[in-house]
Parts: structure tokens; sequence; C-alpha cells
């Protein structure tokens, strides 16, 4: 098969190109990542094979609404509110 006639067929079954195609699935992975490593949104660009993280930011936006850090920031785990981390007490009887 040519490559052109891979690109027409590509795009009839996906309806959308191939490189876009790819960017998607990158996205999305992406995502996922952001989830279990939420403090490391360069790191993540570069696992799903961004070299250049603003690229990245730019490319997610427009994807997904909202720029990566906003995601990681809903996706980190939060302290429960009204609880600060205290030592045990110590009972004196």
């Amino acid at each position: 098969m040519s490559a052109s006639a891979f690109y027409r067929n590509f795009q009839t079954v996906t309806a959308m190109s191939p490189i876009r195609f790819q960017k998607q699935i990158r996205l999305q992975e992406a995502r996922l990542l952001l989830a279990t490593h939420p403090h490391d949104i360069t790191g993540v660009a570069h696992r799903v094979g961004y070299d250049s993280p603003s690229q990245f930011s730019r490319e997610y936006r427009r994807r997904f609404g909202v720029p990566p850090s906003h995601d990681a920031a809903r996706l980190r785990p939060r302290p429960a509110k009204g609880r600060s981390p205290s030592p045990p007490r110590s009972f004196v009887a």
C-alpha cells in the first residue's frame, strides 16, 4: 500500500490524520500518567514523546481545555479538612 493510500484509508476509518491520531494517544497517556505522577509534568511530557515542555503544555491545553498543571493540581492527594497531623498523645494516669 502506498503512503498516500494508507493516509486516505486511515483518515476514512479514524476521521483524523495519522499524526493527529498519534498526538491524541500521547495526550491521553499523559493524562493517565499525571494521575500517578502529578508533581512531574516535565517527566510525563518526556515519557509520552515530547522534547519541549512548552509544546506539550500547549497541545495538552488545546486537547483538554486546561493546562497539565491544572489537571495535576486537581489530581494531587489533599489532606483531610480540619485535621492536621499531630503526634500521638500520652496519657497520664
